[in-house]
């Protein structure tokens, strides 16, 4: 990035940063968020006011953040929060970034939730707390349970609970279904890692920055998915809803697993991106 001094307004310094990160697909979207971001302003305001100078410390934190960009640090990490459902979401390297596509997850779960109901539903590996709480919220009168083996992770999702005045999540530390006892639901919700280890994307974009432990499982990424849905007939109530996210190209052999369990009613959908990416099925 260019270091002169001379011209340090919204217009030059944008300039600058998207060419510092023009190896990335939204170099310059991206300049725009890590700018506004430490102005305390909106993007709007950036197109608006060109010229507006940037004070000597804004200059600094900008360049430390373009900095951070350009060796791949998710901007969510960068800003410590990211959106997801409506919700303004703190996360950390403890905690995977929620991404667009989970929000079908949600939606797909809510299909099953009817409104007003005070179902029991738990979302297994909750990370940030982004699915847990987003169908807390437009779910009230539910109860959900959110785990994770992680504690930071937990403490992060407790921390957004908070933020938003969501109360009817509590949060339990969990391998799984391993500390929910005899504990039974009508939703299981999860978004398990499912990237195979040698995956050569674990090693491209955001993902290096992210918790391995909750992108990468063994058997070609099977793995955690094999054994959430041999235990979950355990803890869910006879015709009760399972919904997974799993892999671009594992749809298939999710619904052959679950089918060998004995469930009923398997169906896919696709993501925003035609993906096969959420499966569900009925007990």
């Amino acid at each position: 990035m260019n270091n002169d001094n001379d011209t340090n307004n919204v217009s030059q310094l944008l300039k600058q940063a998207t060419l510092s990160l023009q190896h990335q697909i939204e170099a310059r979207l991206e300049a725009e968020i890590l700018l506004a971001f430490c102005i305390q302003k909106t993007r709007v305001f950036l197109h608006t006011w060109p010229e507006h100078p940037v004070t000597p410390a804004q200059l600094v934190e900008f360049r430390q953040f373009v900095a951070r960009r350009r060796k791949g640090e998710p901007i969510a990490y960068i800003l410590g929060h990211q959106e997801f459902w409506s919700l303004n979401l703190d996360v950390n390297p403890a905690t995977l970034v929620p991404r667009s596509e989970t929000e079908l997850l949600v939606e797909q779960s809510l299909l099953h939730i009817p409104k007003d109901s005070n179902f029991a539903i738990v979302d297994l590996g909750t990370g940030s707390g982004a699915i847990a709480l987003a169908i807390a919220t437009e779910r009230p009168t539910c109860t959900v349970t959110a785990t994770d083996h992680c504690t930071e992770a937990l403490t992060v999702a407790k921390k957004n609970a908070a933020k938003h005045g969501i109360t009817n999540v509590r949060f339990i530390q969990s391998d799984w279904f391993g500390a929910l006892e005899s504990k039974v639901f009508d939703i299981i919700v999860t978004n398990p890692p499912y990237i195979a280890p040698d995956d050569p994307h674990l090693n491209q974009g955001d993902l290096p920055y992210e918790p391995d432990t909750a992108l990468a499982s063994s058997d070609n990424g099977l793995a955690d998915i094999k054994r959430i849905i041999g235990e979950s007939r355990n803890h869910l109530k006879p015709g009760g809803w399972i919904l997974f996210e799993h892999g671009y190209n594992q749809a298939q052999e999710v619904a052959i697993l679950l089918k060998q369990h004995a469930y009923q009613s398997i169906h896919t959908e696709l993501d925003y991106a035609g993906h096969p990416r959420v499966t569900m099925a009925q007990l």
